[in-house]
């Protein structure tokens, strides 16, 4: 690493042991994450598609093409984050007959409380097949793998 001291301990059986913080800090892994971080981490979610969701909250059953005006993308990207959003559960997608014929897909964002219990739901799923490769790391330790 960087050349820094780290507080070493030693265990009942002679080896040295870092502190948990100093483990997760090693591992590149924030101990206190950004919510940024954390909605990368749990549903993949990327910028734009961040900004297309905060965009909605304020204009509910908009277009592609006002959102793309809206956020300042073109519509082929704008279009890419909001199937993204639909297919994460964030955003609902509406198909609306024009009077003129032909139709239009409307998108809305599902309120924030809602995506907090679903970040909440998402984050305890990955926690516990996260812990679950933990216990395999272990097991696979104590068979010699």
């Amino acid at each position: 690493m960087s050349g820094a001291t780290h507080d070493v301990r030693t265990d009942r059986t002679g080896s040295s042991a870092r502190t948990a913080d100093e483990g997760v800090s090693e591992l590149g892994v924030g101990i206190d994450p950004t919510l940024d971080e954390v909605v990368t981490a749990v549903l993949d979610l990327r910028g734009h598609e961040r900004a297309s969701y905060h965009a909605l909250l304020d204009r509910p059953g908009s277009t592609t093409g006002e959102l793309a005006a809206v956020v300042g993308r073109d519509r082929s990207n704008v279009n890419r984050s909001l199937t993204a959003l639909v297919e994460k559960g964030l955003v609902t997608r509406h198909r609306r007959v024009l009077e003129v014929g032909g139709h239009v897909y409307q998108y809305t964002a599902k309120p924030p409380e809602a995506v907090r219990l679903l970040l909440h739901a998402a984050l305890e799923e990955w926690a516990r097949a996260a812990h679950d490769r933990v216990d395999e790391f272990v097991t696979r330790a104590d068979e010699g793998n």
